[in-house]
């Protein structure tokens, strides 16, 4: 027998969960432009889409909140004089937004406050530019902000340039050139470094303020585009694209090597672009590809992808954007959200989701994430100043206690040594004491637990301690007596009153209810045994069942003999002897009814039995008369069988 093992995740169980057509974003008019774009950008407020209008290029804000279907006129980012190729959202203000378009220009827009796409103004105002980046000979394709440093922007061009701004000052101090048009472009963590793929199939590595390449690579060797993403605080790179074959494939890079890690990885034969999509906070690549409804995602383990599963829909999407870590829904276990857009007319949500039962936070999956504080400002990234944002951290968004900050080192460092410094303390404090200590103590005990054990054993010293016991406390039990009948007749519970009234006396019942004693008593006041062979016989069990019990357990019976005082006020055996007999008579009349209920259902069901019997011998021969007989009309015969069966299962039934 083989053995298998199942790797362990916390992901392992992702699952990804479609929108209803109602709260996706409907009525839209997505841009069929053919440049390789992800079409769609996302932050926690607004979504951005590439629009198709004439008259020049726009793209469409749509905040996160107002779903379902959009007015037919709504108020556009108009600027552009042909079409918007691509756009991305400030990681720092969410109100920022820059795009690409094929007029050579690069613009930065502000979304006004209180932005709605519902208004009842006759002519619906457009929103403009409040800056315009112009530095490029031809289309501007890509644009993308830096993820550490503030008002940092990349774009990249056919005129085989990528260009570094500073969108505060309009000024594009860097430019790193290449020697065809770049493919997709990547920031890594802190910003310092980006990685390109061009159409040369290389793959760079920059050490940006430099402008120069510190890694070169061949990438993938088919003719159709690449992408590449950088994994995060980890010091490697995703990439997607072909092989000579054209199958889709995935690669695992760290700078420095002139091949993967691991060579390349065939996914598949469909001819779409894959676009790769980085998740810091779970280690997880999530690749939906063009042109298909798949999203494929894998978690980042060993320097290996390992697969997790893949969303699968009929629907197939053009383009697609994630939403930042910090906008999931983490009430909801929620660690990731994708929109992807269908037959360019509308956008739908796709959630991903960590099952889990409990209502409470999940620390585990939701570590601490980038927030909306930049780590240096763009003059300090200039002088070449780099460092990781401050992070956020999900549990005080969880209880609603706002954003909370976790300095940027803190996060990585934090989880890891804090179970590790009480470790060592547990190690330190046992050192100093003696080891051989504890053990006598707890030996101790142990030879102290034979001597209760053995006393139970021999039943003759038992009865001969008891009575000798009883001997000793006999005239004291009888100078108490009075004092300690008060106490137990002052006692409410319903126990010992109906205790009281099965047995023979009052303290004999209650000070020992065994059950042996409850079950006896009954018989011997049925039968009409005396009193003095009852209490023998319950003295017994009480001796055996209590041996380690005081006196006051074997002196009570000698307070309820005949002519006794304290127990005029109790029930007699011959009440008690009725009661018990009524209660027997209603049990028997139930008993006596639930027989004639059943007789009477066995009686309908022989009928019923006897009637379905008739009925399937007369069915089975007109089956045979009608096979037999020719001149016989067919049509009466089925009808009769068919009336026939209906009262068969009619019957059954």
């Amino acid at each position: 027998m083989s053995g298998r093992f199942v790797r362990a995740s916390k992901y392992r169980h992702v699952f990804g969960k479609p929108t209803k057509k109602e709260f996706c974003y409907d009525n839209l008019h997505i841009s069929r432009n053919a440049w390789d774009t992800n079409l769609v950008k996302v932050n926690p407020e607004y979504l951005s889409v590439n629009w198709e209008s004439a008259g020049g290029g726009a793209f469409a804000v749509i905040p996160l909140n107002e779903r379902g279907k959009l007015p037919d006129q709504i108020p556009l980012f108009r600027g552009h004089t042909a079409p918007v190729l691509d756009t991305d959202w400030n990681p720092f203000n969410d109100h920022i937004i820059a795009s690409a378009s094929e007029d050579t220009k690069v613009f930065i827009w502000e979304v006004p406050k209180g932005f709605t796409l519902y208004t009842d103004a006759e002519e619906i105002p457009d929103v403009a530019p409040v800056a315009k980046l112009s530095g490029h000979s031809r289309k501007v394709g890509h644009v993308l902000f830096n993820p550490a440093a503030e008002n940092i922007l990349a774009s990249s061009s056919g005129d085989f340039t990528l260009k570094i701004w500073d969108i505060s000052t309009g000024q594009a101090p860097l430019t790193l050139r290449h020697p065809d048009i770049v493919q997709s472009l990547s920031w890594s963590a802190n910003g310092a470094m980006l990685v390109t793929t061009c159409r040369d199939k290389k793959l760079r590595v920059w050490d940006v303020r430099t402008e120069k390449p510190v890694h070169e690579a061949p990438g993938h060797e088919g003719a159709k585009n690449s992408r590449a993403v950088w994994m995060g605080e980890h010091n490697r790179i995703a990439t997607t694209g072909f092989s000579r074959m054209s199958e889709r494939q995935i690669g695992l890079w760290e700078p420095g090597r002139k091949d993967p890690i691991g060579g390349f990885v065939s996914l598949d034969s469909i001819s779409g672009v894959c676009m790769p999509f980085w998740d810091d906070g779970s280690n997880c690549l999530y690749l939906a590809g063009k042109g298909d409804g798949n999203i494929r995602y894998f978690e980042y383990e060993n320097d290996k992808f390992e697969f997790l599963s893949e969303y699968k829909s009929a629907d197939p999407q053009r383009g697609i954007g994630f939403l930042p870590r910090r906008g999931v829904n983490v009430h909801e276990n929620e660690v990731m959200r994708a929109y992807k857009t269908v037959n360019d007319t509308y956008i739908e949500p796709i959630s991903f989701t960590v099952p889990r039962r409990a209502e409470t936070f999940q620390a585990d999956i939701y570590p601490p994430a980038v927030g909306l504080r930049p780590a240096v400002s763009a003059k300090e990234w200039f002088d070449g100043k780099t460092a990781i944002p401050p992070k956020i951290d999900f549990e005080a968004i969880y209880e609603g206690r706002g954003v909370v900050e976790v300095s940027g080192a803190t996060p990585s460092s934090v989880p890891v040594p804090a179970p590790k410094e009480p470790e060592p303390a547990p190690k330190t404090e046992p050192e100093p004491a003696p080891a051989p200590a504890p053990a006598p103590a707890k030996e101790e005990p142990k030879k102290e637990e034979p001597a209760p054990r053995s006393r139970p054993v021999s039943l003759a010293d038992q009865k001969s301690a008891l009575a000798s016991m009883a001997a000793k406390y006999k005239d004291a039990e009888s100078d108490n007596s009075d004092a300690e009948t008060s106490s137990f007749e002052e006692i409410p519970k319903p126990p010992p009153q109906r205790s009281s009234m099965i047995a023979s006396s009052a303290r004999s019942s209650i000070i020992s209810p065994t059950p042996t004693a409850t079950r006896s008593r009954p018989e011997s006041l049925a039968t009409g045994v005396p009193p003095s062979v009852r209490n023998s016989r319950s003295s017994a069990p009480t001796a055996a069942s209590s041996p380690t019990r005081s006196p006051q357990s074997i002196t009570p019976p000698l307070s309820a003999r005949p002519g006794n005082g304290r127990t005029s006020g109790r029930a007699s055996p011959t009440s008690f002897s009725s009661a018990v007999e009524a209660a027997l008579q209603q049990i028997k009349q139930v008993l006596e009814q639930q027989a004639k209920v059943i007789s009477d259902q066995s009686e309908r069901i022989t009928v019923q039995t006897q009637i379905i019997t008739r009925l399937a011998s007369e069915v089975e021969t007109l089956k045979k008369k009608v096979a037999g007989a020719e001149g016989l009309a067919e049509q009466s015969a089925s009808e009769r069988i068919r009336q026939l069966e209906l009262e068969l299962e009619e019957a059954r039934s």
